[in-house]
């Protein structure tokens, strides 16, 4: 008989985080993005080698919730109508009652509910500010928020990463935690967010759609001659590798069937699973860390 181990039960929270991410066209990488940033901002602030995998892993986990979203909202290219916006702010609670029957739940769950809670009370879904909303979902606000300024979408280009600073910048205290800011503004005054902004796995940077733009995330393992999928307009390409850089050439053909259909990355979730050995191999505290809050 088989026993179910803690990679194991990771292994089911990546990927069902991939499943939903893949919903959204405009979002390729956007969860591995995250959880970059996160990372790299848990360890500017210091944190012990567990405390970086945990906000790492918040940072992937975030938007499970999105799974509640219809499909005319999640993808709609342009501005949401107040109750269109009203739906989208429903995913914290749906992704924490997604989460919360996991036996991981208690690792990611104050992420998943509370990464849009801002230091000034204005934020969702319970209005929380200061230092009641937990670091890790200061954190990843932080870093979700960066990724969104900075990614395209059809409808309009990411800004440059100096830009995304000074509007972090400008925030400080308001919508973004000042602290944990001012060293997620170091990091990308630093050059250190480059490598992340604008790729959807390490090295692995976004492929260009003629009509969509650079949202198409090809995988490692996809090799010279393979079909690639814009998951916007669902146009087809092939993929050309030449010396080491990855090209498209669009085939004229469509094909909305395949580009819509959820895919996870198992060999992403297994490096991913690997990276969260802190987290999963430590003895667990028997007390909330302080650094969670609460």
């Amino acid at each position: 008989m088989s026993t179910v181990t803690p990679h194991d039960l990771l292994r089911t929270l990546y990927t069902m985080a991939m499943m939903v991410e893949a919903r959204d066209a405009y979002t390729g990488g956007h969860l591995w993005r995250v959880a970059q940033f996160s990372r790299l901002l848990a360890q500017a602030c210091g944190l012990s080698a567990r405390e970086v995998e945990q906000v790492a892993l918040g940072g992937f986990l975030h938007d499970l919730g999105k799974v509640g979203v219809p499909d005319a909202v999640l993808n709609k290219p342009g501005k949401l109508t107040d109750e269109e916006y009203d739906i989208i702010k429903t995913h914290p609670r749906v992704g924490a009652d997604l989460l919360a029957g996991h036996p991981l739940a208690a690792l990611a769950m104050d992420a998943v509910l509370l990464h849009h809670e801002t230091p000034d009370g204005r934020g969702y879904p319970q209005g929380l500010s200061g230092e009641a909303i937990p670091p890790v979902a200061r954190m990843v606000g932080i870093a979700d928020a960066f990724d969104a300024m900075t990614s395209s979408r059809p409808y309009r280009a990411g800004m440059p990463i100096a830009r995304a600073l000074d509007i972090i910048q400008d925030n400080l205290g308001s919508q973004f935690d000042r602290a944990f800011g001012q060293h997620f503004i170091a990091l990308g005054r630093a050059g250190q967010l480059e490598a992340i902004v604008g790729h959807s796995e390490p090295g692995l940077p976004l492929q260009s759609c003629p009509g969509c733009g650079p949202i198409i995330a090809v995988l490692r393992e996809q090799q010279d001659g393979d079909s690639v999928l814009c998951p916007s307009c669902a146009s087809e390409f092939q993929l050309s590798l030449h010396q080491g850089r990855r090209s498209l050439r669009p085939t004229g053909r469509q094909l909305p069937a395949l580009a819509r259909q959820p895919r996870a990355n198992p060999a992403l979730i297994e490096s991913l699973v690997q990276a969260a050995d802190p987290v999963l191999s430590a003895p667990r505290p028997r007390r909330r860390p302080a650094w969670l809050g609460g």
